[in-house]
């Protein structure tokens, strides 16, 4: 599911970078140990608000991560 919520948003990361963020995802919104986190996913990406939640999510790791890189490129510890 985390593949057509990326697609959708038009964003590719790496196997690595998906593992990563799926494993954050599930953790944030409380799906961990869910039946199916997976369907609990899609379901919450079906509903406008979690939709908007998620995706709020999404770009905000992305920041992070950017941030996280810059400052390694940088040297900033």
């Amino acid at each position: 599911m985390l593949d057509a919520i990326l697609s959708a948003m038009h964003i590719w990361l790496s196997e690595v970078e998906r593992e990563q963020l799926y494993h954050e995802l599930v953790a944030y919104f409380g799906l961990i140990g869910a039946v199916d986190e997976c369907q609990a996913l899609e379901y919450a990406w079906q509903d406008p608000y979690n939709r908007r939640e998620i995706e709020d999510f999404i770009n905000a790791w992305l920041s992070r991560r950017r941030r996280r890189r810059e400052e390694v490129l940088t040297g900033v510890v």
